[in-house]
């Protein structure tokens, strides 16, 4: 890639960001569909040590694109949750139960095949899932019925209205709303502006479908005690 004559590196930095998110949600769908994939082949022992090879090639396709976002400038957190969440996560000894009533979700994603398979294994674990592919449906969507949803799980790189943008007009629109980043790609500092607008918790691309399901529980049943008075700090109230 050809570098300005001003020195400025800042579009090889662009390209190495934009690729790092494109592997990482890449990734998320080969690493969800080959799930989709084992457990309809779930007993086969022939099929279980090319599944196995397929999981192993993932983790470690995740962990180069990983050093590739943290090259970029991007954070090099997994999972980072809300403070208050974080310390609520820390003080249980059990996992959180899973939920009685269904939650619903909205889950927002340029990507098609990331949408559709989002709202699979979401609603196969019990979760009542809507999907919208940009910001504004997005919105559209909640304004509507801005108290219907528990938790929206929101991408951060989409077209004309990228993910911190409809999370700031989400929480125009409802100051408690919940919002869950998962994206291939954020730098540390965007981050943390965005926890410290409210947003619930992030989730770095890519992740298994078990243990997306599992972090979207943990941040329900942490925004569910904090709102009960059991956690204190200033989400207590917002959330």
């Amino acid at each position: 890639m050809e570098i300005p004559s001003d020195g400025s590196k800042q579009p090889a930095q662009d390209a190495g960001k934009k690729a790092a998110s494109e592997l990482n949600n890449l990734l998320e769908i080969i690493s969800g569909t080959s799930a989709a994939i084992e457990n309809i082949w779930v007993g086969n022992d022939a099929s279980e040590k090319y599944f196995g090879m397929l999981r192993t090639s993932v983790d470690r396709a995740a962990q180069v694109t990983a050093q590739l976002v943290e090259h970029a400038g991007g954070s090099d957190k997994k999972v980072l949750f809300h403070p208050e969440i974080t310390a609520f996560a820390k003080a249980r000894k059990t996992p959180p139960p899973t939920p009685v009533k269904s939650r619903r979700l909205l889950v927002v994603d340029d990507e098609p095949m990331a949408v559709v398979l989002g709202k699979r294994i979401l609603s196969e674990a019990g979760f009542e899932v809507t999907t919208a592919q940009s910001g504004f449906e997005c919105l559209d969507l909640f304004r509507k019925q801005p108290h219907h949803f528990d938790l929206i799980l929101l991408d951060l790189s989409m077209p004309f209205m990228d993910g911190e943008e409809t999370f700031g007009r989400l929480r125009a629109i409802r100051p408690d709303v919940v919002v869950l980043l998962s994206t291939g790609f954020i730098a540390q500092e965007r981050l943390d502006r965005m926890l410290a607008a409210g947003m619930a918790g992030f989730l770095r691309k890519p992740h298994r479908p078990a243990e997306l399901v599992a972090y979207i529980r943990s941040v329900l049943e942490g925004v569910k005690m904090s709102r009960a008075g059991c956690v204190a700090g200033p989400l207590a109230s917002s959330f």
